[in-house]
């Protein structure tokens, strides 16, 4: 298979697949490196494709909201420690996490597409996080953040917003 028809079937597998898919899944569906793949999805990015990359693994953006209505922002400051409690907190409630925000001092807002739907997602997470001994964005900011939150309607956000104040996670400036 050609570079070309390779691309287009890492395109076809992104859009077509949920959850989202790695790049060490895709590999071995196409017979090549990780390697190749990175570099298949970064020239199909300059083509103008829209291809996201989170913790699990790539995705389009239609998929991150897929049977949800409403997106909403919500403020956050906890630690480290806390951050499970305030994910499980998020899809428990029947919402998904879509990503972190963070606004760092030199290079202004940071994104982290996260895509969390589920106690498993957030578990994959959290393991790979652990395994990694990566830092959490929100570290570079002394636990403030916000995250993208995908629900239902605006009350479902607020309700959510509610929980999210009882256990403690609200930021209030």
């Amino acid at each position: 298979m050609d570079g070309d028809s390779r691309r287009k079937q890492v395109l076809y597998e992104i859009t077509h697949e949920e959850p989202p898919i790695s790049a060490t899944s895709l590999a071995k569906k196409l017979s090549v490196s990780r390697q190749v793949i990175v570099g298949d999805v970064a020239l199909l990015r300059a083509q103008g494709h829209e291809i996201i990359a989170t913790a699990r693994g790539y995705t389009m953006p239609q998929n991150l909201k897929e049977g949800y209505q409403y997106t909403g922002k919500v403020a956050c400051l906890h630690s480290a420690e806390n951050s499970e409690t305030e994910l499980y907190t998020i899809v428990d409630c029947g919402a998904a996490v879509v990503n972190v925000i963070i606004e760092h001092e030199l290079y202004g807002e940071i994104t982290g597409n996260l895509n969390l739907k589920s106690r498993k997602d957030v578990d994959t997470f959290t393991s790979k996080l652990k395994e990694s001994e990566a830092k959490l964005l929100s570290e570079l900011t002394q636990g403030v953040h916000l995250h993208t939150i995908a629900c239902r309607d605006k009350k479902h956000f607020e309700e959510i917003t509610q929980e999210l104040e009882a256990n403690g996670i609200i930021f209030h400036n």
